[in-house]
């Protein structure tokens, strides 16, 4: 046999939203509201370059060396700490730091996912959790979270289950009290493992903060927790994205997989940032960031509600979240060619997310996510206004008519 051996071949079935839109930051004047990006302008920079430097300066050999492939052991302290304020009984065993979220998705399906595994997912889902499991070939399954009284049915054939429950990636969901507590006793009876997967978590814009699902499977127990959720959090959407620090919170015998599984992947995650993380818990940097981005974003929210209902109300459904960073646009006319409309978009100037990548059973039909958190109010509506050119370009229809091919716009 000759000849360089051929790509493997789930690179096939790989998807380019998120290089495009974390690429389109260099196109001038191009809105971009398909990315789930933070506010730049919320970034503690100045002191984060205090900490580093004081850090490079003053523990040169921590800051600047290897890290323990678990992460350092004080910041796995300080992040169960603050699990355990919430309710949730976990220890330092419990935890494993990650180069941030998506390395924590990346090394569970190193761990738990063979060829022809099933997924149980309330479709549609994170489009980066399905491209980390891509190279494990897995099977998919849709749960209806509303028919509690079959969770655990669906559940028992699953080997696997992921879900966001706060403000769903894409749809910006949030999955009610009584059905977080259904989908644990669901786990719980079929011991089955589930990932609860939690970047956004913190952001809530009304109403009281719910218990997460690893709040209610570790209740009356003690630390080490030992069950079947399997949480994931980063401070990306709550800090800064770049540090790229998260974590994974599980059965001490799942951490202790996930950590061979990491050592093969990087060895070790950044100390540096490790060291800074561990500075912005230890300062309440968090805590003081907090109510800024709150009231900075819960403003956007509505600047972009209102947009939408001035330029693509025509051709679009959606409910206003009550928290994440995320609209889901349901097109009205079932027939709308999403993709052509995302071409046509960037041909208009505004970049918006195609549902397709989010839905690859195709349950919700033809839909756009879109971001509110990284624009301010005149430039989500320029962007939407852009949206509604280029759906008039391709003749976009409403739902009761076909709207007339475009000239020029």
């Amino acid at each position: 046999m000759t000849g360089r051996a051929e790509f493997a071949s789930w690179l096939e079935g790989t998807n380019d939203l998120t290089s495009r839109f974390v690429g389109s930051a260099g196109i001038a004047d191009l809105v971009n509201v398909a990315g789930g990006l933070p506010d730049a302008s919320l970034f503690p920079s100045d002191r984060l370059a205090e900490i580093a430097a004081e850090a490079i300066r003053t523990r040169p050999g921590v800051a600047l060396g290897y890290a323990p492939t678990g992460g350092l052991p004080e910041l796995r302290e300080a992040i169960a700490a603050r699990y355990r304020a919430r309710g949730a009984a976990v220890d330092a065993s419990n935890v494993l730091i990650t180069a941030s979220g998506t390395q924590a998705l990346d090394l569970v399906g190193k761990v738990l996912i063979e060829p022809g595994r099933r997924i149980a997912c309330d479709f549609p889902t994170y489009a980066g959790a399905m491209d980390a499991f891509r190279p494990r070939e897995p099977r998919y399954q849709h749960v209806d979270l509303s028919r509690h009284d079959r969770l655990a049915d669906a559940l028992g054939k699953a080997d696997l289950a992921y879900m966001i429950p706060n403000f769903s990636n894409p749809t910006g969901k949030l999955v009610d009290l009584p059905t977080r507590r259904a989908l644990v006793e669901a786990v719980h009876a079929t011991d089955t493992w589930l990932i609860e997967d939690d970047p956004y978590g913190a952001l809530y814009y009304d109403g009281p903060a719910l218990p997460g699902l690893l709040e209610l499977s570790s209740r009356g127990t003690e630390a080490p927790y030992r069950g079947p959720v399997i949480h994931m959090g980063s401070l990306s959407k709550q800090l800064v994205p770049g540090l790229r620090v998260g974590w994974v919170i599980a059965d001490p015998e799942l951490i202790g997989k996930l950590s061979s599984a990491k050592q093969a992947t990087d060895l070790c995650s950044n100390a540096l940032s490790q060291l800074l993380t561990l500075a912005a818990l230890e300062e309440g940097m968090i805590e003081e960031m907090h109510p800024k981005a709150i009231a900075l974003y819960r403003e956007r929210r509505t600047a972009l509600a209102e947009a939408m209902e001035r330029h693509i109300s025509p051709w679009f459904d959606w409910e206003v979240p009550v928290g994440g960073m995320f609209f889901w646009a349901r097109a009205k006319d079932r027939s709308l060619d999403v993709d052509r409309l995302v071409d046509a978009g960037m041909e208009h100037g505004v970049l918006v997310g195609p549902g397709n990548v989010f839905d690859p059973l195709g349950l919700s039909g033809p839909a756009l996510r879109l971001n509110f958190t990284l624009n301010d109010a005149e430039k989500l509506d320029r962007g939407m206004a852009r949206l509604a050119e280029a759906l008039v370009a391709i003749g976009a229809g409403t739902g009761q008519q076909r709207a007339p091919a475009a000239a020029a716009v």
